[in-house]
């Protein structure tokens, strides 16, 4: 007679192989920081499901609680920016001394005749610190006191691709975690109606810069801290509104008819994607009523709408360093922003004298607006490129213009925990090499996670055998003289 309670052996193996395959994959999960995002996915509540981040205590208290990275694509030259060389301007048009360049690795110039090419503006000192920036950014210098400067940075990629990705990845091969990636999964996010880590691009004059998404992956960890592109030109998200015929009422009982089905999916294989679809598909509900009210800058007055030079419903730098204010300010994480038209090889005069006034003032509103709203402490502002430009010129005349560079180029750092008012580091009189203080991308990173309460050596994936990190293998350590 058969026993109703009895199981067949194959059932019986196949079952506890799950479960075996399922405890063991629950193992490694918790070892690796990621049996919480599990758990937070599939939490029902939106206060229980809110993901802690890994890094959960933080290992020392934080000075910041999000960043805003408004990257100049294409390589803003630090000598029409925070990096005068008063020496090269005496030297314009003469030939670049062999000394200086001689086995260093140069991009399009490489085995050409080099030629001294002297700032194309002057620059001024601001403040009670003092510190020279170019009369490109005057808006940015009358606010000197507010950032500091690091004029010694240095990266390893010399093309663009590679050095976004570097920049962004601490790693030239595509395909590994972002640094917002990095961040939102170390601290999690303070919104529960819109992503903990959000992109925006603009562009304006040349041809400009491309950007992949790629640059905002979340590479091994898992897809919910993939970086979301926004939109400040038409509508801000793709499908974000319901479509015709389609009510809140009836949306809501999908995504939980969904994630009915999703968790029990998620409780037999407990894969950490699944997890991840459940808490995307909450998310883009929530998201359909936040989204439009973020974008909607109707509320904003029209005193901050001219301080930003912003233009509702248009893509520009502007509007795209308001929003980035307007993200902070509801819990976003990291906000990237990406202007991309700084890759100047001709035409450099003209270009800056387009692009430049735009980028003045939007930054330095931002740091204003940041900073009257009481939300520039606890905001660390970073505004960069992925490397910078040479001393030399490439071209000649009116379309003479500068060539990707490594070795020296500048970054501003603001709010946060940074110490207003300081210059760190130093190019040579050529603005060629960073001769003191050099500040490696890799120092960037972990300067940037130290003040967000994060020590970059013991925030670890383990991934192909190896526990990896924002920083990577190599010597890497927070910059401390830029610590307030």
């Amino acid at each position: 007679m058969h026993d109703p309670l009895a199981i067949h052996r194959r059932t019986f193996l196949a079952r506890s192989g799950l479960s075996l395959g399922g405890a063991a994959l629950a193992g490694l999960l918790a070892r690796d920081g990621l049996a919480a995002t599990v758990s937070a996915a599939a939490g029902p509540a939106p206060a229980a499901g809110r993901y802690p981040g890994a890094v959960y205590p933080l290992h020392h208290p934080p000075k910041a609680k999000s960043v805003i990275f408004l990257c100049l694509a294409g390589g803003p030259s630090h000598l029409e920016t925070f990096d005068p060389k008063p020496l090269l301007a005496t030297l314009d048009g003469k030939e670049m001394p062999e000394s200086v360049t001689a086995g260093q690795p140069i991009a399009q110039l490489q085995g050409q005749k080099l030629i001294c090419l002297g700032p194309r503006k002057s620059f001024s000192r601001h403040g009670e610190c003092g510190t020279e920036v170019s009369d490109y950014f005057p808006l940015l210098g009358s606010l000197a006191d507010k950032y500091a400067v690091v004029r010694s940075m240095v990266t390893e990629q010399i093309n663009h691709d590679p050095a976004h990705t570097f920049m962004n990845c601490g790693t030239g091969l595509s395909g590994r975690p972002s640094m917002g990636a990095w961040v939102t999964y170390g601290l999690g996010s303070e919104a529960h109606d819109l992503p903990g880590f959000v992109v925006m691009t603009s562009k304006l004059g040349r041809n400009p810069q491309p950007i992949a998404a790629r640059q905002w992956h979340s590479g091994f960890l898992p897809g919910q801290f993939q970086g979301v592109e926004f939109s400040t030109s038409g509508p801000p998200v793709h499908y974000v509104t319901n479509p015709p015929g389609v009510s809140t009422a009836h949306q809501r009982d999908l995504i939980d008819t969904v994630a009915a089905l999703e968790n029990h999916r998620l409780a037999s294989l407990a894969d950490p994607e699944i997890a991840t679809r459940l808490r995307q598909y909450e998310l883009a509900f929530k998201m359909q009523t936040s989204v439009p009210q973020l974008a909607d800058l109707s509320g904003e007055s029209a005193e901050t709408l001219a301080l930003y030079g912003a233009q509702p419903g248009k893509a520009t730098v502007g509007t795209n360093c308001l929003m980035a204010r307007r993200l902070v300010e509801r819990g976003v994480r990291f906000v990237h922003l990406y202007h991309s038209d700084w890759d100047h090889h001709g035409g450099i005069d003209g270009y800056m004298q387009q692009i430049c006034p735009p980028t003045d003032q939007a930054a330095a509103a931002l740091l204003i607006d940041l900073e009257r709203r009481g939300l520039l402490d606890e905001t660390l502002v970073v505004v960069g490129g992925e490397f910078g430009r040479t001393p030399m010129g490439q071209g000649k005349g009116e379309q003479i213009g500068r060539d990707h560079h490594i070795k020296g180029f500048s970054m501003l750092l603001a709010g946060g925990g940074i110490r207003p008012g300081i210059v760190h580091g130093a190019t040579d009189d050529f603005g060629y090499n960073a001769i003191q203080d050099v500040v490696h991308v890799r120092d960037l990173h972990a300067t940037m996670l130290h003040l967000l309460g994060i020590d970059h050596m013991r925030f670890t994936v383990q991934y192909q055998g190896l526990d990896s990190k924002l920083t990577g293998v190599e010597p890497a350590k927070p910059v401390k003289a830029l610590l307030a």
